[in-house]
């Protein structure tokens, strides 16, 4: 099965964990590949990167080096959308992005989407949530802080593009708090 690389190394600051790669995302060889999803230009806009990234690998592999930001799933297998997603994927996908957090130790693990985080907790901890909110989470994951925002696809219309960007500007703030030793 062909799947998008990650793009991860020691030492990170932040992982970013999606929930599966789409196949555009795959054809391209970077995340949020689809030029309707909003994750680049919030990004952009947002206080989290020091820098303006134009989409593509040789952003995925600057952000890498100069934010210290890397980039995962929960699920390797590529679909063209949420909903063709099984449990036999989580079973299999999220005990393995577990080891990759685990093994990297990055400060801060960041979820795009409770579908992403709610799935990879269930399928690679055991932890069920009864209710989940934005933005930090009591749950630690891997050791690491966790931090939830919007999923930035042009199919989540409950978000507006400013509701994303200011959900990566309160993750830049909590990064920030985190790296100081400081956790809300």
């Amino acid at each position: 099965m062909k799947t998008l690389p990650d793009y991860l190394a020691p030492d990170l600051r932040i992982i970013s964990v999606g929930l599966n790669p789409s196949p555009n995302s795959v054809r391209c060889g970077y995340p949020y590949a689809t030029p309707q999803n909003r994750f680049w230009r919030a990004l952009n806009r947002s206080r989290l990167v020091s820098a303006d990234y134009p989409p593509g690998v040789d952003a995925m592999k600057r952000l890498l080096e100069a934010e210290k930001m890397g980039f995962t799933d929960v699920v390797k297998r590529p679909t063209p959308g949420a909903g063709d997603l099984k449990a036999a994927d989580f079973r299999h996908w999220a005990p393995i992005a577990l080891a990759k957090l685990r093994a990297l130790a990055p400060r801060v693990v960041w979820f795009q989407g409770k579908v992403s985080y709610r799935n990879f907790m269930f399928y690679a901890q055991g932890v069920r949530f009864e209710s989940l909110e934005w933005g930090a989470q009591a749950q630690l994951c891997a050791g690491a802080a966790v931090f939830v925002t919007p999923n930035p696809s042009a199919a989540n219309a409950a978000y507006s593009f400013d509701d994303i960007v200011r959900w990566m500007d309160r993750l830049a703030l909590f990064v920030a708090a985190e790296e100081v030793g400081q956790r809300d």
